[in-house]
């Protein structure tokens, strides 16, 4: 509400610019004014209707960008919107205010044909990147609050500008688990033009996840197994069915078939002097290190309380 009343008044201050521009240029009094040998009169005038261009493009976009904002209550889509209508107003501005102060609005465009033509050559990686914006907004490889990887950087989207996108980082060369380590990373957009995207976040919130632990061959497998799920049911509960159900969901709007299990699943896999056993489960993606360090937890006191049915590597203290 604020800003569109903000928009308003630039609106008001628009036309009072421009009702000043017309009295000044009917002024015979002004007309007479010398500045350095130059008529103030076409100046004063010219400067005033350059003011009311502003006014009126910035007003224009505050009214425009606060209707459609009270109408949009996804935060992706506004931040969006915000961008778009930022860089359009902004042009419109540039080239009115450039065509008022030189008389010749045919020499403008033809001048900016030309200055966007150098700026291809000059700019290379600036204007990938704007394009970068645009496969953004177009394609939606992402938005405001994914959790994405872009080339070798992880982090949750707190802005997508003209340019570059801006992460708080998870994970990175602080923090070996997948938490945030507190630094803000900017990356061109660039990037997504020829580096991958991977989204934790964009079909739903869930990812799949493992805990591995190493028995020895001593140990009772089946009870093991069996240990893990209970423990990883207990845990995790209506969530990962939840979770299982949206998966499938999103799974029966693709040509991709895929069996999947109701619960937690139990992998063996064999090493060269000990058996590995990966609980596989699925988890909310900002979520997995808090899952994974409670069922580790939660799993070794229950095969503690088992000596003789679960056994450790011998080069393992219990």
């Amino acid at each position: 509400m604020v800003r569109r009343s903000a928009g308003y008044v630039s609106l008001v201050a628009a036309v009072g610019l421009a009702l000043a521009a017309t009295a000044v240029r009917s002024s015979d009094g002004v007309a007479e004014v010398l500045v350095g040998g130059v008529q103030l009169q076409p100046l004063l005038s010219r400067g005033l209707v350059a003011a009311a261009v502003l006014a009126a493009a910035t007003g224009a976009y505050l009214v425009v960008e606060s209707v459609l904002a009270s109408r949009l209550s996804n935060r992706r889509r506004s931040h969006d919107m915000r961008n778009v209508l930022r860089l359009g107003f902004g042009v419109v501005a540039a080239a009115g205010v450039a065509g008022v102060l030189t008389d010749q609005w045919l020499g403008v465009l033809f001048s900016l044909g030309v200055v966007g033509f150098a700026i291809t050559f000059a700019l290379q990686q600036p204007l990938l990147s704007l394009v970068g914006w645009f496969y953004i907004i177009l394609k939606r490889p992402y938005g405001v609050g994914d959790r994405v990887e872009i080339a070798d950087t992880r982090g949750d989207v707190i802005d997508v500008g003209f340019l570059t996108t801006t992460l708080w980082e998870v994970g990175g060369r602080l923090v070996t688990s997948g938490q945030p380590s507190g630094r803000v990373v900017t990356v061109p957009n660039a990037e997504v033009l020829s580096a991958q995207v991977v989204n934790d976040t964009t079909l739903f919130e869930f990812v799949w996840s493992e805990v591995s632990i190493q028995v020895a061959y001593e140990t009772d497998l089946e009870f093991a197994r069996e240990t893990m799920i209970e423990e990883a049911t207990d845990h995790l509960g209506a969530e990962m069915r939840r979770g299982i159900e949206a998966y499938r969901s999103e799974l029966d709007r693709t040509a991709v078939e895929l069996d999947v299990r109701e619960g937690p699943v139990v992998n063996v896999v064999q090493q060269e002097s000990w058996v590995e056993l990966r609980l596989r489960f699925l988890s909310r993606s900002r979520q997995v290190t808090r899952n994974r360090n409670a069922l580790y937890e939660r799993i070794l006191a229950r095969f503690n309380e088992e000596p003789e049915r679960v056994k450790f590597p011998v080069s393992r203290n219990r």
